[in-house]
């Protein structure tokens, strides 16, 4: 069983300053809707390495990533495991009407999500189209990265591979920042290379490898091992193999 925490800073947050509101699953609820949500939501704080749900364990809650990052994680039955997708901010965890998780869900991350109680939100979508429209357009979404995400695994190289991670999540955080400007983009990469390696299918020696040849060819730099700046995301974006104005759904 896991040890959960609550957050005590979030337990009072107000659905309007969520700092993920704007891309997660209530993004189009009315006043009244947020209200009912407020009824069975609650926070729940995980630390890095921590098992948010295994697989095949009844799932009594639905939520959003607040912040932080969690692995979905699938294991054969010698053993092995493989990652398989990436929970960022604003990513909703669970399957409304599905009682049994699917995958390890593991945070990668120190993690904090909002957390509904399962029932009462399946119910809940039923009476508010907005919530279950929303939901629909972010399984769709999900389906598209999926499927793009084959792409990068089957037919990309190394340094495509490193460079496709890399724009996913500089992305990522400035939709969440709200950043108009695409072209320099800071961010602090929340993965380490280990964890990259086993999401990408790599090793860590050839990991290091890339995102030293990606740092001297000036395509990002880095200040430590996590803080990345990429001062020209279009040339990110060809070293990724993809359109500068679109690549993978995100």
């Amino acid at each position: 069983m896991n040890v959960v925490t609550e957050t005590p800073q979030f337990n009072s947050q107000d659905c309007g300053n969520c700092p993920i509101r704007h891309r997660a699953v209530c993004s189009r609820c009315e006043t009244n809707e947020l209200e009912r949500l407020e009824e069975i939501k609650y926070y729940r704080s995980f630390e890095a390495g921590q098992t948010v749900i295994w697989s095949g364990d009844r799932m009594e809650f639905v939520g959003s990533v607040v912040s932080g990052i969690a692995s979905l994680t699938q294991t054969m039955e010698d053993g092995r495991t493989q990652m398989v997708g990436l929970l960022l901010p604003s990513d909703f965890v669970g399957r409304p009407g599905r009682e049994l998780a699917a995958y390890d869900v593991v945070a990668t991350t120190d993690l904090v999500m909002c957390c509904f109680r399962r029932k009462p939100f399946e119910s809940l979508m039923e009476q508010t189209p907005h919530l279950a429209q929303r939901l629909l357009e972010m399984t769709l979404d999900e389906l598209d990265a999926a499927r793009e995400w084959m792409l990068v695994l089957g037919r990309k190289t190394a340094r495509e591979k490193i460079a496709s991670l890399l724009s996913i999540i500089a992305r990522r955080d400035a939709s969440l920042k709200l950043h108009a400007d695409r072209q320099i983009m800071v961010f602090d990469l929340p993965l380490t290379r280990e964890a990259m390696a086993d999401y990408l299918g790599l090793t860590l020696e050839t990991v290091s490898r890339q995102m030293s040849a990606l740092k001297r060819d000036g395509v990002i730099q880095l200040k430590g091992k996590r803080h990345v700046t990429v001062p020209d995301f279009a040339r990110l974006m060809n070293e990724a193999g993809d359109d500068s104005d679109g690549g993978m759904a995100v």
